[in-house]
């Protein structure tokens, strides 16, 4: 009964300003784990809580020697969650810093399906002759460090051209394809590869490339096998499979035109705040 009664004084001594800190402090919690679940580094994050939990047990129960290891090690666990999980911290890190007025989404629909129909045509065609073939389409995270990798090419986005970058023997074949707006900027580019060890064990360097830049980063990125002519899709670290060109199309456009929608209605709620200002001065 006590303690209810402290935790109702609590309540009503409250501030809002206190609220506003419990509920700022409760959402940051909630996208850390969102960020993490169904990673290694759950698994880790949930050992280091057990360990914060039997700290205080151990001491109360005075098991000295416990208590000592524990204080001992959390330090080390720490640590080690850091260099251990390097890519997944810098994953979350990126995706929180993802700027809603990023230049790298088109906004003119009409650039939109005129891209997205000579991507795809490009690779309907490459995989009939089963070419194989990786296209990253930029999207809010900057890839310059993988732009930086290949060759230099900034030319309009064009089906021709695409099929010619994936010739075999050509110099710029067997690299990934950046496309930036309605340009291709950068042929023949490295990715880093996915460490997922759950993927299927038949799908080859071209896919784990695929995975690995959709993990570190929001690109939508294409891969036709070389083997069998098969069209995926790699989008935040998942990997689809068995597209046909409508199939692909159809995704891509109600992908790019929901993350435009999103940062629009941001810059229309920031153009109506403004207002709403003017309006009171």
């Amino acid at each position: 009964m006590q303690a209810l009664n402290i935790i109702i004084k609590t309540i009503k001594d409250m501030s809002i300003i206190s609220l506003l800190d419990i509920i700022v402090v409760a959402y940051i919690f909630y996208k850390i784990y969102n960020l993490i679940k169904e990673t290694r580094a759950e698994q880790l994050l949930k050992g280091i809580i057990l360990i914060f939990l039997m700290i205080p047990v151990s001491s109360f129960l005075h098991l000295d020697m416990l208590n000592w290891i524990l204080n001992k090690t959390l330090p080390i666990g720490l640590l080690t969650f850091v260099v251990i999980f390097q890519p997944e911290i810098r994953r979350a890190l990126e995706h929180i810093g993802r700027s809603t007025f990023d230049k790298h989404i088109i906004e003119d629909d009409e650039t939109m399906d005129k891209v997205i129909t000579e991507v795809v045509t490009a690779v309907e065609n490459l995989s009939e002759s089963k070419t194989g073939a990786l296209i990253v389409i930029e999207q809010r995270t900057g890839l310059a460090e993988i732009i930086n990798t290949g060759t230099n090419i900034d030319a309009v986005v064009s089906s021709a051209l695409l099929e010619n970058i994936f010739v075999v023997n050509t110099p710029l074949h067997d690299g990934a394809t950046i496309i930036r707006n309605d340009r291709i900027v950068s042929s023949g580019c490295v990715l880093p590869l996915t460490n997922n060890n759950n993927i299927n064990k038949k799908l080859g360097t071209r896919h784990r490339a695929a995975i690995g830049i959709s993990e570190n980063s929001d690109a939508l990125t294409i891969i036709v096998s070389e083997e069998t002519g098969t069209i995926s899709l790699a989008v935040n670290g998942g990997l689809t499979r068995n597209y046909d060109k409508d199939k692909l199309k159809d995704i891509l456009i109600k992908i790019m035109q929901f993350r435009k929608k999103k940062k629009s209605s941001f810059k229309e709620k920031v153009k109506g705040w403004i207002k709403r200002e003017e309006k009171i001065s």
